[in-house]
């Protein structure tokens, strides 16, 4: 199988060379930019399956890249950055970052969160029989809303939804509660892939993110309802 393209975004010379060697080492193929301007020209190639990106860049900085590529492409992108500022997180992520890792970061987790984001990003192959058994479980419909499950896509009445892969896979969790309350550490364990820490508002910023463009589409009859204290529904009329 043909090794996972990874675009790593970041100037700081002696650590894009630490950690490509380390993504190497576990079966990445690693392209580096240095500067903003080169990195989105890269990112917007379509040729990787995930991009590192870094916040503080010369030319252009990440959180700008990041605003000019969801413009067009869902790559999963983990923001990287030393700044300890949680408003730099929660911009990032209300961008359209999948995922956030602050530094400095052990290689080792960099790598579990970036195989952990490009498998809820790419869609599982199924054989013939899987497929048939399945079936059922291939098309979500609530209401108006539609979720094609094995194309990633959602759409109200044929208006398509445009989703970060996160967005996706929290919408797909509250779609198969029905009419249950899901939790924010279900959420986050089953839609982000790891469990929430204190004071991390990763899942609030996606369902947020996700809630406005549920209504845009649908003109105000779908969103997600915030039950106070204990998490969030889907509500799709």
């Amino acid at each position: 199988m043909e090794p996972k393209r990874i675009l790593l975004i970041d100037d700081d010379l002696e650590l894009g060379a630490m950690l490509g060697e380390y993504l190497e080492s576990e079966g990445f193929r690693v392209e580096v930019a240095t500067d903003g301007v080169q990195g989105i020209r890269r990112a917007l190639s379509g040729e990787h399956d995930a991009v590192i990106l870094d916040i503080m860049l010369p030319r252009l900085n990440g959180i700008e890249l990041l605003r000019q590529l969801r413009d067009t492409n869902d790559v999963p992108v983990i923001m990287l950055s030393a700044r300890g500022d949680e408003v730099d997180k929660v911009i990032g992520l209300e961008l359209g970052a999948d995922d956030y890792v602050a530094k400095p970061c052990y290689p080792r987790e960099l790598v579990a969160r970036l195989r952990a984001n490009m498998r809820r990003h790419q869609p599982r192959e199924a054989s013939s029989a899987q497929t048939a058994r399945a079936q059922t479980a291939q098309a979500l419909t609530i209401g108006g809303l539609d979720i094609q499950v094995p194309a990633r896509k959602a759409a109200w009445r044929t208006v398509p939804i445009e989703l970060t892969p996160s967005e996706f896979n929290i919408l797909m969790v509250l779609a198969r509660a029905g009419i249950a309350v899901t939790t924010k550490d279900e959420l986050s364990l089953r839609g982000l892939g790891r469990a929430r820490q204190s004071y991390d508002r990763s899942v609030d910023v996606h369902v947020s993110n996700l809630r406005i463009k549920l209504e845009a589409a649908s003109q105000g009859d779908a969103g997600i309802e915030t039950i106070r204290g204990v998490g969030y529904r889907l509500r799709a009329a």
